[in-house]
């Protein structure tokens, strides 16, 4: 109940949208925005990659990295984020949000720089300075993920609190089309700078030797929006929650939030004892009355960010070998290196700007109004729904006349992800836990997430290798097919929609109200008195 809480905590709660919000939107936005600008340019260039260090003399098509270079390369720093977000999500909660939150930062600045300047000659040194450049490159980006959501939600109203966090989140469409913006900028240049011959009349000519620059630019230009939002992030006070109810300290709260706010607020050290001494506000990640009250939650944010990510993932980093598959982007020995690269990212950056943009503010604009749950159960409905329609009839779709129809079906798959789980996967973990482990629970939610794409990355890879042995990559076994690769997905996505219901509706009430830290030792708390109400139907009985 308002009245138990504390006064600082309230005025946050029931503050109207003020200009403080927007700014905590743009600065742990742009950490989303590089987020996604590094991991997903990757894909822009790994073709290139092959061309440039696995040419093969004599060989029919250009140069290809071997499976498990591929492998290294697309998913090294999926591991370092899997890494980043548990120990930056835990780390967060041990020294609080703003410390920990330069760290990730500057991390990302330095990796980012660092992987365009891989040392070497041969392709052995360089990808594996890649990959250890990307690894680390990936721990700084799972910081990100937690404190970035924590942050926000402990800034915000309660009003609006979901549209808040879902428009750092959006951040990430940005950041996936300006990757694909700036490819197609430095591949054009250099295309008309160094023009050369397609693979097919000049197999050592289409490869131009300033094709070396292309790739290195487009990794290094992720350090760029994250270096201009340092200084800011340091300038942001330590969220009243953290200081409050995590450090005890109602004073600096008070201060701190006073300013923010312009408001005076009351410290209330005494209050701040008192809820903090509370047996509700004692109990750890690992002990049974955790279990008891959030265990079924974290189940439920866990698995669905887990089958979500297959599905997302593997089609974000491998759409171009879909695009080639239906003809969208022409034989590879038909372009030459530069040419290739422009194509790619032409294709990634027509569906950013039709599909996933899109989605994610969709979902800022509804998620508020029709709450997380629905728009989580219509996403993965959704995907489900287009990935079963472009995977039964898909001979169909590779028919020539059929292909803008297949990239209208595909698009839709990447709307429904994004005005869906793949927003409401991120916010819910950042409302539902107390705040001593929200950093933490939302790094294993984001950590489980990571587990999935890397699951799509490495294992999309072999999956949509055609069952002919003889038009499969160049060192990869027969595969099952995109046809079945697709299927697959689908029966992931269906997967999606049963776990969804472990998920609490959390629109419109405190993060006290959904945590239960307000609760007194009898177990009675405000969120039970609603329990005839669509909300509290995943709230366990006692």
């Amino acid at each position: 109940m308002a009245k138990d809480n504390l006064q600082v905590l309230n005025a946050l709660d029931v503050a109207k949208t003020q200009w403080y919000h927007f700014t905590a939107i743009i600065i742990a936005g742009m950490g989303f925005f590089t987020d996604a600008y590094d991991l997903f340019c990757i894909s822009l260039v790994t073709k290139l990659l092959g061309r440039i260090y696995y040419h093969v003399d004599g060989a029919a098509k250009p140069g290809t990295l071997p499976p498990n270079v591929s492998a290294a390369v697309n998913g090294v720093a999926f591991c370092g984020t899997l890494a980043g977000q548990l120990f930056f999500g835990w780390l967060g909660d041990k020294m609080g949000r703003k410390r920990v939150y330069g760290m990730t930062l500057m991390l990302m600045v330095i990796c980012s720089v660092a992987s365009g300047l891989s040392f070497g000659h041969n392709a052995n040194s360089v990808m594996a300075t890649l990959c250890f450049f990307r690894f680390w490159l990936g721990f700084g980006i799972g910081g990100d993920y937690p404190l970035s959501a924590t942050i926000m939600s402990e800034y915000a109203n309660k009003k609006t609190r979901g549209a808040f966090i879902a428009a750092v989140f959006a951040m990430q469409g940005f950041g996936i089309m300006a990757g694909g913006i700036f490819a197609i900028i430095i591949s054009s240049a250099f295309k008309a700078r160094f023009d050369a011959p397609a693979y097919e009349v000049d197999a050592p000519g289409s490869t131009v030797s300033q094709a070396d620059f292309v790739w290195r630019i487009i990794l290094m230009v992720g350090a760029l929006p994250a270096a201009l939002t340092y200084y800011w992030r340091m300038k942001m006070p330590e969220t009243a929650r953290y200081t409050a109810l995590v450090a005890k300290n109602a004073k600096q709260a008070a201060s701190d939030m006073s300013k923010v706010l312009q408001v005076d607020l009351e410290a209330e050290q005494q209050k701040v004892e008192q809820i903090t001494e509370k047996p509700a506000n004692a109990f750890g990640l690992f002990s049974r009355e955790f279990l008891r009250r959030h265990g079924l939650h974290l189940l439920g944010t866990t698995s669905t960010w887990f089958l979500l990510d297959i599905a997302f993932y593997s089609q974000n980093l491998f759409q171009k070998d879909i695009f080639s598959a239906i003809g969208w982007i022409p034989p590879a020995k038909t372009m030459n290196a530069i040419e290739e690269v422009y194509r790619i990212a032409r294709a990634q950056t027509l569906i950013a700007l039709c599909s996933t943009v899109p989605g994610y503010w969709f979902t800022v604009a509804f998620i508020d109004k029709i709450g997380r749950f629905a728009i989580q159960l219509m996403g993965f409905f959704f995907m489900t729904v287009f990935m079963f329609a472009l995977a039964i009839p898909y001979n169909h779709w590779t028919h020539k006349d059929n292909r803008i129809g297949f990239v209208m079906m595909y698009s839709l798959t990447f709307f429904f992800a994004n005005f869906g789980p793949n927003a409401t996967t991120f916010v819910v973990p950042a409302e539902i836990f107390p705040a001593r482990l929200r950093s933490t629970c939302h790094g294993i939610s984001a950590a489980s997430g990571k587990l999935g794409a890397m699951v799509g990355a490495f294992g999309f890879l072999y999956l949509a290798q055609s069952q002919d042995k003889t038009k499969t990559d160049a060192g990869y076994p027969a595969g099952i097919g995109v046809k079945n690769s697709l299927l697959v997905l689908g029966g992931i996505n269906f997967l999606g929609i049963l776990f969804t219901f472990l998920v609490p509706e959390s629109k419109g009430k405190s993060l006290e109200e959904m945590s239960r830290e307000n609760e007194d030792e009898n177990g009675e708390g405000p969120e039970l008195e609603q329990t005839s109400s669509f909300n509290s139907r995943t709230v366990p009985v006692y």
